[in-house]
């Protein structure tokens, strides 16, 4: 069963890999740090699949990639958020990370025991009977299903990308 991670607005990159926990770029690694001092037991208890839920300006603060790569590390389904710091939304749809903006009051309506399919055209949250308006682009899909953006440029070939023009 899917999983909702639900935190507030203005969420930054330090609560999600603290500086002082920081000190690997072994994305495993990362996962088991991902809100380690913020919330314990997110690290402990996310399971691939799961949903992170935030607030306004999610992922504001430094521009730690490592961040990005916990959540990464967590195999989470996607983030939905009200809004999202501009380098953080970057860095995840870089890194194959589902980063989806919804309406305020959709996001605000959100609990932790709901359940939350997403499609390619919206967010339903089944629990609620509630759905919200969201595009998943065929290149952030592409992007989440390669691992990010270096493992689709890897497994393609630029001829097959420049005739793509």
């Amino acid at each position: 069963m899917t999983r909702i991670w639900k935190f507030g607005d203005s969420i930054n990159t330090d609560l999600m890999t603290p500086g002082r926990y920081n000190m690997t770029n072994d994305i495993e690694e990362l996962g088991k740090i991902a809100f380690i001092e913020h919330r314990p037991e997110y690290a402990k208890q996310v399971k691939p699949g799961d949903i992170v839920v935030g607030g306004r300006n999610f992922g504001c603060g430094s521009s730690r990639e490592t961040a990005v790569m916990a959540f990464k590390a967590n195999r989470i389904s996607a983030i939905i958020a009200k809004s999202f710091a501009r380098i953080f939304y970057r860095n995840c749809i870089n890194n194959g990370v589902v980063a989806l903006v919804a309406p305020s009051e959709f996001v605000d309506a959100i609990s932790e025991e709901d359940q939350i399919e997403i499609t390619d055209t919206q967010i339903i949250n089944k629990t609620k009977n509630k759905t919200a308006p969201v595009v998943v682009s065929p290149i952030v899909k592409k992007f989440k299903e390669y691992g990010g953006i270096l493992g689709f440029l890897k497994h393609h070939k630029l001829e097959e990308l420049e005739g793509a023009k």
